[in-house]
């Protein structure tokens, strides 16, 4: 039996490769932590289905690629996004300061009213490992006005919180804008990301690589 829920948001998880993109799907989807190097190819997705203050809601979360190689395969996925979680690795230097370019990258793409929630990932890491200090997080999440969370997806931290902000924040950004929850705009989204299939991204199959580096996760 199906169960009946109120909406569907579409949300997309972006950020450097290697800062655990996959990985924060697979925790708070699964409930799993995968403690090996995974890289994603192209795009996939994972629904979830939660109870927003009382409400049922279904959480689709894209998950997308980030080497720079794949960068301009996942702008044809904004489309219909309502909202974004974007990460980066608080013992990577570089994959915070490409922030800029993946902020740049979401206005030149998403909705201009997309709702966006930043999320540090890997704060159980020891002192000397971290490269980006809670302030500098809290400092460019106030500039874009954005919910900002440390989280750890091996020790589960700050991850449902971080997810249900969003879903928040997208309920009330389309309550403010008065739109019915399924509006045309999402249900087009739908339709072209489907073309493929779920898990394509119009080269072939959806696939992953793995291979040992330090159990660390490419996501």
């Amino acid at each position: 039996m199906a169960l009946d829920f109120a909406a569907t948001y579409k949300v997309l998880v972006l950020g450097d490769s290697n800062v655990g993109k996959t990985c924060i799907v697979h925790r708070y989807c699964d409930e799993r932590y995968y403690d090996t190097y995974i890289s994603t190819i192209g795009i996939d997705f994972k629904q979830k289905l939660i109870n927003l203050d009382g409400v049922p809601i279904k959480l689709q979360i894209w998950d997308t690629a980030g080497q720079e190689r794949f960068r301009t395969l996942t702008t044809a996925y904004y489309r219909g996004a309502m909202g974004i979680l974007l990460m980066y690795d608080v013992t990577s230097l570089e994959s915070f300061n490409n922030l800029s370019y993946w902020l740049r990258n979401i206005q030149e793409n998403a909705s201009p009213d997309v709702v966006k929630v930043l999320a540090g990932n890997k704060c159980e890491c020891n002192p000397p490992q971290r490269a980006v200090d809670k302030d500098r997080g809290d400092k460019i999440a106030e500039n874009f006005d954005m919910p900002f969370f440390e989280v750890s997806c091996k020790q589960n931290i700050n991850i449902e919180e971080a997810f249900l902000t969003l879903a928040r924040k997208i309920r009330e950004q389309r309550e403010h804008r008065g739109e019915n929850f399924d509006d045309g705009e999402r249900q087009k989204g739908l339709q072209d990301m489907m073309k493929n299939g779920p898990g394509s991204n119009g080269l072939g199959p959806f696939t992953l690589g793995s291979g040992g580096e330090g159990g660390r996760c490419s996501c």
